[in-house]
């Protein structure tokens, strides 16, 4: 059985520490022991029995509160006093070296928190110490000097999440929508250097991927391309291409036909699009930018957002090698074809390719098998959300979305200076996300005692904590200069400002908007109704907390201009840490806080028994009231043989909700070679992936892509996060 230590670190759980600590504090006093040595190794045994109950590694913090309760049950009061004054003692002592200690766990790559904490990120790479380090840093300052202490105290709790705490130092923003279209067409400035329009597909391509990394360099969160900026090039190279095969015939003296001209000219114009595509996913999987990973990036594919049929054309000859290109993937260091996790590419079912007869349908069948190889492309209905929000974009990064465009209704104006910018046309590339605070459903539910009027009140006084936090957030923003980001400012990709000129305007009117994020739906309604939100009974219920959110948000939106919105919490590792502060704070309760993690927003609970159909049904009237950002998705087992059946989930999409996904697996064993399922067993106590063919547990040599919560993981996850991967059930 395992421990967190205190700088992160894992240790072997030793019961003779907590005999020695609660003798030496029975002891301190000669004349009031009031502890045997019976009862002594009673409360060492009743704490290692506990431990072993939660399956999970408990914090030495955790162990010593048990401690310190069964002192007390025992009724030896001033031995507690005296374990409790020691632990106060060495508190004040390590307060003055967290931050040192918590980064040399680090740079010793020791620290099982921050290992984990980041399923795309490798934690022995120096470029990811260095932004580790720089977080912990950060962290510290924001801890101790720029946060409220009410806020950092709510956030060490558990009551809420104050999310990327390691970049809060700096005037940084979360995710956004790239205005590939106007860095493009208008020209941009990459390090210094002056960037022109570009004359060919592939070199189109190739400035994108510069973008890409500038703009992954300059913020914390996902970026968002849309695939259609690239396909204006398609027809520059074509007649680029044609010039050429016409000047090579002239020099021949041939004599060809119009048909073969065009052939031989289409031919190439496809081998470009082909070495182009591949830039993008190349480039995009081995790029590292400044916080040591591959960007964060989403590539967006929607026919129904070109300008013409021909631009439609040369934008379905793009998503084709695209999705080709990600079907079969990228080769490992042992030179086998394995899983990508970015760029993450969403598909866009719309009347032009949802039906059999649809001339494009052939582009969602190979949507489709790639989906059943390699878990991408997402898909977003243009019916439903069109129904829903009134215009069809994609989202920002894992899922985040952006309001619709309302500035331009109110006449606004080009607050950005977009090149692209067209009067009375909404606006979508260029704007961004401010960032996100997430509630803890659970822990209000619990807080409550379950007295429903209880609910409520604690209810309105926790969003108004996470209101105020994210009014942090907001005043952290306020006041930067454009020069502190000029690809994102000053060069097209969000604006172009001029230097020095504050970024301020753009947080306001629309353009941008900022997330209350929520986790936990189902384990709130569990504890306040007894009943999943699944059962007809309590999904009333569930809508209600959803529509009080809502409500809240337009209410601080409407006071303060600041597009509010409603955010399902992707919870990669914050699903764990606010599992272990509910048990912390409430004990082990059946069903709500008898989990390492807690459920992802609205979903249902990963061990629920439900279909495929049913699941997306009954989670679409939950995404309507998750304006700022959901996804939801079905659990499927290999279909690679079964592609009739992901069409058909596809057309369920298609028809009931704006934004979905299928997860299955795709794995890699780099001792035997095998290409099935890893698998997850349980270690001392520890939850490890192991190979079912050979046995091998090093996670080095494996190679493991699993959907974390809207993107693909690769690097691992915490224990949290293991164990809800592990108790999945399948919905097909």
């Amino acid at each position: 059985m395992k421990i967190i230590k205190r700088n992160g670190s894992e240790a072997v759980f030793d019961i003779t520490k907590i005999i020695a600590a609660v003798t030496k504090a029975n002891n301190a006093d000669e004349n009031a022991k009031e502890l045997s040595q019976e009862q002594i190794l009673e409360i060492a045994n009743y704490v290692e029995e506990y431990c072993k109950t939660l399956s999970r590694a408990l914090s030495v913090e955790e162990i010593q509160d048990l401690v310190e309760n069964q002192i007390m049950a025992h009724g030896a009061f001033e031995v507690a006093k005296r374990y409790i004054r020691y632990r106060y003692t060495r508190t004040l002592v390590r307060k003055s070296n967290t931050t040192d200690n918590q980064i040399l766990s680090l740079i010793e790559c020791n620290n099982e928190e921050v290992k984990q904490e980041n399923s795309n990120k490798n934690p022995t790479v120096n470029s990811v110490q260095r932004d580790y380090m720089a977080g912990e840093v950060s962290k510290d300052i924001s801890r101790r000097l720029l946060l409220p202490p009410d806020i950092v105290e709510a956030h060490e709790q558990g009551i809420l999440h104050f999310h990327d705490m390691d970049y809060y130092a700096q005037h940084m923003h979360n995710c956004d929508l790239v205005n590939l279209e106007d860095m493009l067409q208008n020209g941009t400035v990459i390090s210094g250097t002056l960037i022109e329009k570009p004359h060919s597909f592939s070199t189109a391509c190739n400035i994108a991927t510069q973008i890409i990394a500038q703009v992954a360099s300059s913020q914390y969160g996902g970026q968002s391309i849309s695939l259609t900026h690239l396909a204006p090039f398609v027809q520059i190279s074509r007649e680029k291409i044609r010039k050429q095969v016409l000047d090579e015939i002239a020099a021949l003296h041939g004599h060809p036909d119009e048909a073969t001209v065009s052939q031989i000219v289409e031919n190439r114009l496809l081998d470009e699009i082909k070495r182009g595509v591949q830039t993008i996913q190349y480039q995009v999987v081995t790029l590292m930018t400044t916080n040591g990973q591959a960007p964060f990036v989403t590539v967006f594919m929607y026919l129904n957002e070109a300008k013409n049929e021909q631009e439609k054309r040369d934008l379905a000859l793009i998503i084709e090698e695209s999705l080709k290109q990600r079907y079969e993937g990228v080769k490992n260091e042992a030179g086998v074809w394995i899983t990508p996790a970015f760029p993450k590419l969403i598909y866009v079912l719309e009347e032009d390719n949802i039906h059999p007869d649809s001339p494009y349908y052939y582009l969602t069948q190979l949507a489709a098998k790639c989906t059943a190889k390699r878990m991408v492309p997402d898909y977003i209905s243009e019916k439903k959300m069109k129904e829903l929000k009134g215009d069809v974009y994609t989202c920002m990064g894992c899922r985040s979305f952006l309001t619709p465009d309302r500035f331009t209704d109110a006449g606004a104006g080009n607050v950005a200076n977009a090149g692209n910018y067209v009067p009375g046309k909404h606006k979508y590339y260029g704007r961004f996300n401010q960032g996100v605070v997430t509630i803890n459903l659970p822990d209000v539910a619990l807080s409550s005692g379950g007295d429903m009027e209880a609910f409520w009140t604690i209810f309105d006084e926790r969003l108004e904590l996470c209101h105020r936090a994210l009014r942090c957030r907001h005043e952290r923003l306020k006041g930067t200069l454009s020069d502190a980001a000029p690809i994102l400012w000053q060069y097209g990709a969000l604006a172009r400002l001029k230097k020095g000129e504050p970024i301020d305007r753009l947080l306001y009117g629309g353009y941008s908007t900022i997330s209350l994020g929520y986790a936990g739906l189902y384990e709130c309604v569990k504890y306040m109704t007894g009943r999943s939100h699944t059962d007809p009974a309590a999904t009333p219920f569930a809508l209600e907390v959803m529509q009080h959110m809502n409500d809240k948000c337009l209410e601080w939106k409407k006071a303060e201009d600041i597009d509010y919105s409603i955010y399902g919490t992707p919870l990669e590792s914050t699903t764990y840490k606010f599992a272990k502060c509910l048990q912390k704070r409430f004990g082990v309760i059946e069903g709500v806080t008898d989990r390492a993690y807690i459920t992802n927003s609205y979903h249902v609970h990963v061990t629920e028994e439900i279909d495929a159909f049913t699941k997306l049904a009954f989670e679409a009237q939950f995404q309507h009231l998750s304006p700022g950002g959901a996804i939801s998705y079905v659990e499927v087992p290999n279909m690679q043989n079964n592609i009739e059946g992901v069409l058909q989930v596809m057309k369920f999409i298609y028809d009931n909700i704006i934004y979905a996904e299928l997860n299955t697996k795709s794995d890699y064993c780099q001792i035997c070679g095998y290409d099935g399922e890893i698998n997850i067993v349980e270690d001392d106590g520890k939850l490890v992936w192991e190979c079912p063919n050979c046995g091998n547990r090093d996670q080095a040599k494996m190679n493991v892509a699993r959907r974390t919560c809207g993107y693909i993981g690769t690097q691992f996850w915490n224990q949290g996060r293991t164990q809800e991967i592990r108790e999945r059930v399948l919905h097909l």
